[in-house]
C-alpha cells in the first residue's frame, strides 16, 4: 500500500494516523520531496480521471492566474499542471494493495477497501 501526498497536510495526517492506529503497513510518497511519479499519475487519471483528482478547494489552485486555470479543460491540460504543481493533486492518493486507486480520506470507505485487500 502507497500514500502519496505531502506530510503537512491535515487530511494525509489523519489517513496516515488511522492506518498507524489499525496496524496497516504502508509506503509513504511525499509530493514535496519526490515529486509526482508521472507514469504513477496516468494510472491515477485512467482510474479516477482528472476532475477527481485536481484539487479546486486548495491554495495552489486558487493562486493560479485565471488564464492558468481555464486552461485546465481535459486529461492532458490537467496532468501538464499536476506534473509542475503536485499540491493542486488532492490528497491523499492511495494505491491498495489490490490494484484500486483512491483519492481523500473517508474512514469508512477506507475500512471497506482494507477488508477488501485481506
Amino acid at each position: 500500500m502507497i500514500v502519496y501526498g505531502i506530510p503537512n497536510c491535515d487530511t494525509v495526517k489523519r489517513a496516515r494516523a488511522w492506518l498507524v492506529e489499525r496496524g496497516t503497513e504502508h509506503r509513504f510518497h511525499d509530493f514535496k520531496k519526490a515529486g509526482v511519479p508521472p507514469d504513477r499519475l496516468a494510472e491515477w487519471l485512467r482510474q479516477l480521471g482528472w476532475e477527481a483528482l485536481l484539487n479546486r478547494q486548495g491554495t495552489t489552485w486558487r493562486k493560479l492566474d485565471d488564464a492558468r486555470r481555464a486552461a485546465v479543460v481535459d486529461t492532458a491540460s490537467a496532468r501538464v499542471l499536476m506534473l509542475e504543481q503536485a499540491s493542486v493533486i488532492r490528497r491523499p492518493v492511495v494505491e491498495w494493495p489490490d490494484g484500486r486507486v483512491s483519492v481523500g480520506f473517508d474512514p469508512v470507505r477506507w475500512a471497506a477497501a482494507l477488508a477488501q485487500c485481506r
